[in-house]
């Protein structure tokens, strides 16, 4: 088996072009990386359509994932021609995210690329959107591409939280920075790594209180905001963050990411994320509350299989 990296790239049943597809073709071209472009296609109206003729009906199917394919490899084509190993595939699936799941048992991938899609609260209170899914399932990178400043990204900013007392959190923020480190060195961008620490995010426990009404001084915020920053130092330390490169702001995560990816034209913010008592979340904040409310694309890490 080939040793070159692959990244997967998940398209929209409809024929349209995305600045996903842009991403995904100049991050395979930086990497050396194959890519594999797949649309997994159902259209309600075509597959539910009133005719009596099973087999024409059939026959419309074929016809159309046989021009998505063809669609696809047209896309493909520039692609080739600068050096990127393009392969496509068609498949008529409903729910497409087990076969996602499927696909990515079956071929090993470095990421999965998909643009984001931009879903109403209303929606997402009803039911759970493809995207959410993948935040949740996915065992690989997610990289939802949205708000596409540069095809390939000049400023990462991986997003941490070191001060937390669950071991889980220690290893899923050394990936976090891997991760990120090897994505500015692929795209030779800047990389800036923010912790935004937020009070209320940490327990009574891991302040060292035995219950959340204990009185809370200046000294003991003093000594908690020490603690805070060893934290932070020592993890971006060990991973070779230069001092100057490390951000510890105050604040809610998605008020501070939101507001630096904005103020310097960020391309990428690499998160995590972790199973919590049954709820998935993302490294200082809700899953949903960050992905449709950052002014940029994110990269989201998922933390070693148990």
């Amino acid at each position: 088996m080939s040793d070159q990296p692959r990244f997967m790239l998940v398209v929209p049943p409809l024929m349209e072009n995305s600045p996903a597809f842009d991403r995904a073709a100049a991050l395979a071209k930086a990497a050396g990386a194959a890519l594999h472009i797949v649309a997994f296609d159902y259209l309600e109206g075509l597959a539910t359509a009133a005719l009596v003729n099973e087999q024409a009906l059939e026959q419309m199917r074929l016809g159309y994932v046989e021009r998505h394919r063809r669609w696809l490899e047209d896309q493909a084509r520039p692609l080739r021609k600068i050096g990127v190993a393009v392969t496509t595939e068609v498949v008529w699936v409903e729910a497409p995210l087990e076969e996602i799941l499927i696909h990515l048992q079956e071929q090993p991938m470095a990421a999965l690329i998909k643009a984001l899609e931009h879903e109403s609260r209303l929606s997402r209170l009803f039911f759970t959107p493809l995207d959410i899914h993948l935040l949740r399932e996915c065992p690989v990178p997610v990289h939802f591409v949205s708000h596409l400043h540069n095809a390939l990204p000049r400023k990462v900013v991986a997003a941490v939280d070191p001060f937390h007392a669950y071991g889980q959190y220690e290893d899923l923020n050394d990936r976090i920075l891997r991760e990120a480190c090897k994505l500015a060195s692929t795209c030779d961008a800047e990389l800036d790594v923010i912790y935004a620490h937020d009070l209320s995010s940490i327990s009574a426990d891991e302040i060292g209180f035995g219950n959340g009404s204990a009185f809370f001084t200046s000294t003991a915020a003093s000594t908690l905001y020490d603690a805070q920053a060893e934290a932070f130092h020592e993890l971006a330390e060990r991973n070779g963050i230069p001092s100057e490169r490390r951000h510890m702001i105050m604040g809610s995560p998605a008020r501070v990411l939101s507001s630096y990816a904005a103020a310097h034209d960020t391309d990428v913010i690499v998160m995590g994320r972790v199973g919590h008592r049954g709820v998935e979340r993302l490294v200082g904040s809700t899953v949903e509350h960050l992905l449709y409310k950052l002014p940029c694309s994110v990269w989201v890490v998922s933390p070693e299989p148990s």
